[in-house]
């Protein structure tokens, strides 16, 4: 049997000396595939070579190398590879309080909450050449801790400043699909019913199923399952065995989780725990 072929395995960085950013890369990305999802984080990466088909909530498009790709929490995105093109990225996620609070410190935001970006992509190369220099940064197991903390706040003060600070927007969400979303991920674990979710937030059957969509872009079930891939991954960063975590995150059993992870994050538990 020939050898795995390392250049198509993902790889995650996670140190405890930063607890607020994790990091992921894919040298061979051709085969991979991700069903839309969201992320808690706010998740900035950047393509190295190929193209890909971006998708960040209702926007569509092609990007190429060189391009910076930005998503804010809880926004629905995917990126997938196009044809049989060699595609390699990056990927930073960053916990929302942490930049919340460098937003706040340099007069982005009258308090520690996190401002959303407007812009998805920038094309700007003083911006993919920061992130690649701030990736090394990370990758340099020479790098003590305080270089890697001084160099992501330099990096994210450059990803503010380069961005149009009228682009930053307070986006006005239904505030009942919120209650809707809040309702499901409180109660993600559980076996949820649609009368339940509907209960919450006080909306029908077909407009939640309509609307949920249109804000989110998944459906109430699809969002449920992102929801439990996202617990899952903290309690595999703790070192739970990934049977116990298939339980615990309301999976009916092992196989089951293990499918639904690798639609979600295009990695096996196994792979994301190591």
């Amino acid at each position: 049997m020939p050898p795995p072929n390392t250049h198509t395995i993902p790889r995650f960085w996670r140190d405890a000396s930063l607890p607020f950013i994790e990091a992921r890369a894919i040298d061979d990305g051709r085969k991979v595939g991700y069903a839309n999802h969201s992320h808690e984080t706010f998740s900035i990466g950047v393509i190295r070579s190929g193209r890909t088909d971006y998708i960040n909530q209702a926007s569509r498009q092609r990007v190429g190398p060189n391009t910076v790709v930005m998503m804010n929490p809880g926004d629905v995105h995917a990126c997938n590879p196009i044809a049989d093109e060699p595609w390699s990225y990056r990927m930073l996620y960053v916990d929302r309080s942490w930049l919340g609070g460098l937003q706040h410190e340099w007069g982005f935001s009258a308090n520690q909450d996190f401002r959303c970006f407007a812009a998805t992509m920038s094309t700007a190369p003083a911006l993919y050449a920061g992130f690649n220099r701030f990736y090394e940064v990370l990758m340099d197991g020479a790098a003590d801790q305080l270089l890697r903390q001084c160099a992501a706040v330099a990096f994210f003060e450059q990803v503010q400043s380069s961005l149009d600070p009228a682009a930053l927007v307070e986006r006005e969400a239904n505030r009942k699909l919120e209650r809707a979303a809040e309702f499901i991920s409180d109660n993600c674990t559980g076996a949820l019913k649609l009368e339940d979710i509907c209960a919450a937030a006080d909306l029908s059957p077909s407009y939640l199923i309509r609307a949920f969509k249109t804000r989110y872009g998944m459906t109430p079930h699809a969002y449920l399952l992102n929801r439990r891939i996202q617990l899952a991954r903290g309690l595999l960063k703790g070192g739970a065995a990934i049977a116990d975590v298939a339980l615990d995150t309301g999976f009916s059993d092992q196989a089951h989780f293990q499918r639904i992870f690798k639609q979600f994050l295009a990695a096996t538990p196994g792979q994301y725990r190591r």
